[in-house]
């Protein structure tokens, strides 16, 4: 089958491009700031346009030459859904806590909405959900937020790591390195568990360094003031390094001693995953009350800690840091553990079955939909287009709008 994949998450498409047997996908993406292209592989198509109507009309000049589409994120599914495609929406984060069709819809752990979005907005985004074909998420923290609106809600726990890239084969980066040293790779904010890092790495009695890159998560002005609260209390065992290349990462991997994860949401993400078939101990917060599923079994992931709280997190990293033997023992159970979690091939393969099953059903990339509804959808679309960017004119103070001014601010 040939598959159209419209936005990606964490190279997850891209993989999933790269190791399918039965199927061709071509991906094209969002354009992105320079900033966040580090993050992806290099050969990535993105649309020529940062406007959502030229968005869709070269979705609308491609869409014959494919089977079915599959999108991630809003942004994608928007455009998939107003070229009139059947599109699958496949959920690895956020996207689906904080959906843009509920009304100021909001992270536990802060005070103000993450999208602030009229009735009209909302309802179209609920009709963009809705439409979905089929809807697919990991881990009890995204399966269940999806399954409350989507009975049809599909879970599949395995998800990729590019092992052509991450393995423990790879040639370590030549870094000065003083002392026994952690790489965090993750961005900076609360959804990492900041706030829990910085106070346990206080109550640390150990030697060691935390390489962090200089990255944040600013969803919002909330969000922003917290990470300049987070960074005057810097602890004294960070230093702060540039963003790394995707294609550069398993080389910093390789060159520390050890992986300093996530601590908030009691999952594993890409940097963890990716840094475990390195086989360097990864510390993540693995809530024990949420087992992965992988071939049908229930396997409680074995990244330690178990618990949020600081002091546990200080014991853990100060045990690392002086025993080899515990350090060597759990990024041998890590790499057991992803290998059967994010094995390419086999997470490869169940994309495949779910295509087949899909392709099956609806046996074309087209929705059906009467003239009356495509011409209310290519309305809809200017309407959208026109808000969208006049919020944004309203955010920088912009009197005109046009591609020409949002590059502008996309570059800002």
């Amino acid at each position: 089958m040939k598959i159209l994949a419209i936005g990606d998450t964490a190279d997850n498409i891209k993989t999933l491009q790269k190791f399918a047997k039965k199927s061709s996908i071509r991906l094209i993406n969002f354009p992105r700031k320079q900033d966040a292209l580090k993050t992806l592989s290099d050969d990535v198509e993105f649309f020529n346009s940062l406007l959502i109507s030229k968005q869709v009309k070269k979705i609308k000049e491609i869409k014959n030459e494919y089977d079915l589409c599959i999108v991630m994120g809003w942004a994608a599914a928007r455009v998939a859904y107003l070229a009139g495609l059947n599109y699958m929406m496949y959920f690895v984060g956020g996207d689906i806590v904080t959906p843009p069709f509920v009304k100021n819809s909001k992270l536990p752990y802060l005070k103000t909405p993450i999208t602030n979005l009229n009735l009209f907005e909302r309802r179209f985004y609920k009709k963009v959900f809705d439409n979905a074909i089929a809807c697919i998420a990991p881990t009890t923290e995204y399966y269940y937020p999806l399954k409350k609106y989507r009975k049809d809600a599909i879970r599949m726990d395995m998800i990729f790591v590019d092992t052509e890239l991450f393995n423990e084969n790879i040639k370590a980066k030549n870094i000065k390195k003083e002392k026994f040293t952690f790489l965090s790779a993750q961005r900076i904010g609360l959804e990492k568990g900041f706030d829990i890092i910085w106070k346990a790495l206080k109550l640390c009695r150990s030697d060691f360094e935390v390489l962090q890159v200089e990255w944040f998560i600013q969803n919002n002005e909330e969000e922003r003031e917290i990470n300049e609260k987070l960074m005057r209390e810097k602890p004294n065992q960070v230093k702060l390094i540039p963003l790394i290349k995707r294609n550069e990462v398993a080389r910093y991997f390789m060159a520390v001693d050890a992986i300093l994860g996530q601590m908030r949401v009691g999952i594993q993400g890409g940097i963890e995953r990716d840094a475990a078939f390195c086989k360097k101990p990864v510390i993540c917060y693995t809530n024990p009350k949420s087992p992965s599923i992988i071939e049908e079994k229930e396997i409680l992931p074995p990244f330690l800690p178990n618990s949020r709280e600081p002091e546990k997190l200080a014991e853990l990293i100060d045990k690392i840091v002086e025993s080899a033997e515990f350090r060597n023992k759990l990024a041998q159970e890590e790499y057991d553990y992803v290998n059967k979690l994010s094995c390419p091939k086999k997470v490869a393969e169940e994309w495949e079955k779910i295509f087949e099953m899909l392709y099956k059903k609806y046996n074309s990339i087209d929705r059906k939909s009467s003239k009356i509804s495509i011409n209310i959808e290519n309305f809809v679309a200017r309407w959208i287009e026109k808000l969208y960017y006049v919020k944004k004119m309203k955010q920088k103070n912009i009197k005109s709008w046009g591609e020409k001014e949002y590059k502008k601010l996309t570059r800002e």
